[in-house]
C-alpha cells in the first residue's frame, strides 16, 4: 500500500473516472435524484464493462504503476 496526501488529483486515477462521467452526463436533463443516480451507476457500470484500456489509461496518467515496491 502506498499512501498518498490527502488530496493529489494528479496522482488520483478517480479524478479521470468522474472527469469521464461528469462529460457523459453534462447535458442531461433528470426529474429526481433517483433517476440521476440509475443513470450514474449505469454510466459507471459501463465503463467498467469497456476494455481494460479505459482504466488503465486513468492509471496510466497518475504515473503510478500497480508494480509491488521492492525494499
Amino acid at each position: 500500500m502506498i499512501r498518498l496526501p490527502p488530496y493529489t488529483p494528479d496522482l488520483n486515477p478517480v479524478e479521470g473516472v468522474w472527469s469521464v462521467l461528469k462529460r457523459s452526463i453534462g447535458n442531461l436533463l433528470t426529474t429526481d435524484i433517483d433517476e440521476l443516480a440509475t443513470i450514474i451507476r449505469s454510466r459507471l457500470r459501463t465503463m467498467q464493462h469497456r476494455t481494460d484500456d479505459l482504466l488503465d489509461g486513468f492509471l496510466a496518467e497518475t504515473g503510478l504503476t500497480l508494480d509491488p515496491i521492492t525494499p
